[in-house]
């Protein structure tokens, strides 16, 4: 039986509050890349506020879930990009880089394992921001990720879409 992979990348912030929107921008580099080169068939492209029911319902059943968020670090280095994987344990972001949420991605992964309702791979990309404040519009640093972060999450769908 040939199934298709289900692949969810799923930008996270609010795009109102500057660097918090940096998912929403990844994701809409990706759908504006798929116009002209296609990403492999099922993959979705989707955009959450955060809260973890939503993160949960979105990545459900998924082979493979990207995730990108924006985060907080002390020291900070804004549009330094953290890639983290569950790896059966606990999703600890190295550094104390934390979401940007008040409830973060690791209570949704911790929910969602408790629920049995975790991706069987789950990647997150965390952008540190340097501007929260209310208002549209990435800063500098983290407006320069954004096409990068794009085509290193289309290789991640890439490699998993290739014959094994």
């Amino acid at each position: 039986m040939n199934v298709t992979t289900r692949i969810a990348v799923i930008g996270v912030g609010n795009e109102y509050r500057r660097d918090d929107g940096v998912g929403w921008a990844v994701v809409t580099r990706l759908a504006e890349r798929a116009e002209h080169q296609p990403l492999p068939g099922g993959t979705v492209l989707r955009v959450c506020d955060g809260d973890p029911a939503r993160l949960i319902t979105l990545w459900e059943d998924a082979e493979l879930a990207i995730v990108v968020d924006a985060a907080h670090a002390h020291p900070a280095s804004p549009g330094r990009v953290h890639r983290l994987e569950l790896t059966g344990d606990r999703l600890t972001p190295p550094g104390g880089a934390t979401s940007s949420h008040g409830l973060g991605l690791g209570e949704a992964v911790e929910l969602a394992r408790e629920l049995d309702r975790l991706p069987r791979h789950l990647i997150v990309y965390a952008v540190e921001g340097a501007d929260g404040d209310l208002g549209t519009g990435l800063s500098a640093p983290v407006a320069a990720v954004v096409a990068p972060l794009a085509e290193r999450i289309t290789e991640d769908v890439t490699l998993l879409r290739r014959p094994r």
